[in-house]
């Protein structure tokens, strides 16, 4: 092995790696092998955290109701997603990319572990640190896969296809084996398949830090010692001042749950609001940067939208499934964890058919706008079409066929191929300049705002019947869809160069 003056491995990948993968670099392969089993673990463990949660104590759950079940679920995306924007700056100030994500990972790891000893108090530490490392890791895989080629490289695209097929391929097996131990053997022993999953994603990571662009020590726009140092403690101290007046208020009573719930919504609603400020305020911002923000203002909220219906295929329907639907198909039963497993099955099946009708269509392809719009309407017609089989039987003996759940799950599951591709696209070209390391931060956010506005309305869960819950949330989704698609003429002018 080649060293450098001082000692350490060169930042680059080998030359004879470059082609290793499918003709893609070797270092893809590493980092899509992490992307399966941090999905894996992360999505394995949300099939089951909502049941585990409104299950009795009797049988190892958490006693909660439905409806409170679904909002602390919804609860802990919100705050995986805001710390995502955290890890981020973490990365490029203090850590450097592969460190960010080897701690991130280890995090996790360590909280799938911790949620796997059956007490409450270990589910609850489990849970922030996964939070924390998922906080970490999730921002900065992505990162690392645009390294490995040059920006002139034409394979770039088919490189995060193959990535997003390895987080898909995750999606899919994790709530199978998390969902058959948490039916036949416990809760606990799911959370335990999302920790040794999530240590396989680890080793091969580590083992193939080689073939990885990035993988130096130091951050890429590294503090200088004096702020570094500065940086370090007011994290550190801050960390603990935040820790201990949560403590000293959950024992004098005041932080309950529900307050826990309510002050993460309302972080998720400020900190996008502060964000679009800056930036339009910001003299670094040109006017015509300025413009262009406009247009990506209602494409956020059209995220929004979308993925407040998009992760309660891990809440609502997953409790929906588990009292109102058949778990059996051709005389087969399973888990009702298991039909999660279906969202991440059509995405791989239906991401490479999407992506070759866009290259048949070429300049006939609908306006990025518009993908996203469509993508909005199909979230939106996924909730609606549950109206129909949960109608007209209000004693709740009914049980549905496995056949509708699945089929709102492959309408669920193309809209988020094309809400997703088109809309992180659209976030790197639409952000000013001047904030262009920061662009995926802001999708972080919606994804944030998501959850926390689902962390409120989920409450309602159990309160109102079904088919008023999925019927006015599916058509709040499919009227904003359509109104994205009324202001086309709109957004294709002011989107500019955005196709």
């Amino acid at each position: 092995m080649s060293h450098t003056a001082a000692g350490t491995e060169p930042d680059t990948p080998r030359p004879e790696d470059d082609h290793a993968f499918f003709g893609q670099p070797r270092g893809l392969m590493t980092l899509s092998g992490l992307e399966v089993w941090e999905r894996f673990s992360f999505l394995g463990m949300q099939a089951i955290l909502v049941l585990f949660f409104a299950d009795s104590v009797a049988n190892d759950g958490m006693g909660m109701d439905p409806g409170t079940a679904a909002s602390v679920s919804a609860a802990y995306g919100t705050l995986v997603y805001l710390v995502s924007v955290a890890g981020g700056w973490l990365a490029d100030r203090i850590l450097g990319s592969y460190r960010a994500v080897l701690y991130g990972g280890i995090l996790i790891a360590c909280g799938h572990y911790a949620m796997a000893v059956p007490t409450a108090a270990m589910t609850w530490v489990g849970l922030g640190l996964i939070s924390a490392g998922t906080g970490l890791l999730k921002p900065n895989v992505a990162s690392m896969v645009g390294k490995l080629y040059r920006t002139e490289d034409e394979r770039r695209d088919a490189g995060f296809a193959l990535y997003y097929m390895g987080i898909n391929i995750g999606a899919f097996a994790g709530p199978l084996v998390t969902g058959w131990l948490g039916d036949h053997a416990g809760w606990h022993w799911g959370f335990s398949a999302a920790a040794v999953g999530m240590t396989f994603g680890l080793i091969q990571y580590v083992a193939g830090r080689r073939h990885l662009a990035g993988r130096k020590d130091t951050a890429e726009y590294a503090l200088a010692p004096g702020p570094m140092r500065r940086a370090v403690l007011m994290i550190a101290g801050g960390a603990v001042v935040v820790a201990a007046a949560a403590a000293g208020l959950a024992l004098a009573g005041w932080l309950t749950m529900d307050r826990f719930v309510d002050v993460l919504t309302l972080i998720s609603v400020i900190a996008p609001v502060v964000y679009f400020v800056v930036m339009f305020r910001s003299p670094r911002v040109t006017s015509a940067e300025r413009g262009r923000l406009r247009p990506y203002v209602v494409l956020f909220l059209a995220s929004v939208v979308f993925n407040f219906i998009l992760f309660q295929a891990y809440s609502t329907m997953m409790l929906l499934a588990s009292t109102n639907a058949r778990t059996e198909i051709f005389g087969y039963h399973f888990p009702a964890s298991w039909y999660a497993s279906a969202l991440g099955a059509f995405e791989v099946a239906l991401a490479p058919v999407v992506a070759a009708v866009w290259a048949r269509m070429g300049k006939r392809q609908p306006h990025a706008s518009n993908k996203i719009a469509i993508g909005v309407v199909l979230g939106g017609l996924s909730f609606l079409l549950m109206v129909l089989p949960t109608s007209g039987h209000a004693d709740g003996t009914y049980k549905m066929a496995a056949w509708w759940i699945v089929g709102s799950y492959l309408l669920l599951g193309l809209g988020d191929i094309l809400l997703e591709t088109s809309g992180m696209s659209a976030t790197t070209k639409l952000a000013p300049q001047a904030f262009a390391s920061q662009t995926m931060a802001l999708w972080f956010l919606s994804l944030a705002l998501a959850n926390g506005i689902q962390a409120q309305i989920v409450k309602l869960y159990g309160e109102v019947s079904n088919p008023a819950y999925f019927g006015v949330n599916g058509a709040v989704a499919v009227v904003a869809g359509v109104a994205v698609i009324a202001a086309a003429p709109w957004l294709r002018r002011t989107m500019h160069p955005v196709h």
